[in-house]
């Protein structure tokens, strides 16, 4: 029985015809090396049909921003990634926005330490709340260390945010890198008894006077 021809062999493509399928391959291979491939590989994107794909976002870097935190004169550094044009980038500190179901309190307070007397105030805030602080003498001048105690870390941990020697005011703000207390211990090292007026504004829960120690 003879074997059935196929029909490459009854009827062979013309040249023409072989010439055209070339043609349709090498134009179909050139197409998708110039909107897909040039872009995902090469991030070179003639046409623009690879950014609209998102294919030159597989080429391009991580954009990254390096973050420098100082706590206790301690550097805590962080890489975050730079979103695409058009996207919000995210907020390294989400501290740095509060919204809060209550208004800010304000506290003011005085306190007379004659001398060589000490004493300590402490707002008590949860990690992220912020205080908005003023203190001044009625001019004698006072030793004093601004600072946090993380309860949760023990007796032992503790983180200074400002010491002055001898000063008569501070002002500033402060976001509590940890729950815990955060404040002021004073010395009065002038001659004379030296009335401080402190005033403290923010999403504290309480503010604790330890009164004379000594």
């Amino acid at each position: 029985m003879e074997k059935p021809s196929s029909p490459w062999e009854l009827q062979p493509p013309s040249q023409r015809r072989l010439l055209v399928s070339v043609a349709v391959a090498i134009l179909a291979a050139a197409l998708i090396l110039v909107t897909i491939v040039l872009p995902a590989e090469y991030g070179v994107d003639p046409t623009g049909i690879g950014r609209a794909l998102g294919l030159t976002a597989l080429n391009e870097p991580t954009r990254t921003l390096r973050i420098v935190d100082v706590i206790g004169g301690n550097e805590r550094v962080r890489e975050m990634r730079i979103p695409d044009p058009g996207e919000p980038v995210p907020l390294p500190n989400p501290a740095v926005y509060q919204d809060e179901s209550r208004p800010p309190q304000t506290r003011t307070m005085q306190i007379r330490l004659d001398l060589d007397q000490e004493t300590e105030v402490k707002a008590v805030l949860r990690e992220g709340k912020v205080l908005v602080y003023s203190w001044e003498t009625d001019g004698g001048e006072v030793y004093v260390d601004f600072h946090g105690h993380d309860p949760a870390a023990g007796e032992n941990f503790w983180v200074r945010y400002e010491e002055l020697q001898s000063g008569t005011s501070s002002h500033g703000s402060l976001v509590a890198p940890f729950s815990g207390e955060h404040g002021w211990f004073w010395l009065n090292v002038s001659d004379a008894p030296v009335v401080l007026t402190l005033t403290v504004t923010g999403y504290f829960d309480d503010i604790k006077d330890y009164g004379i120690l000594r």
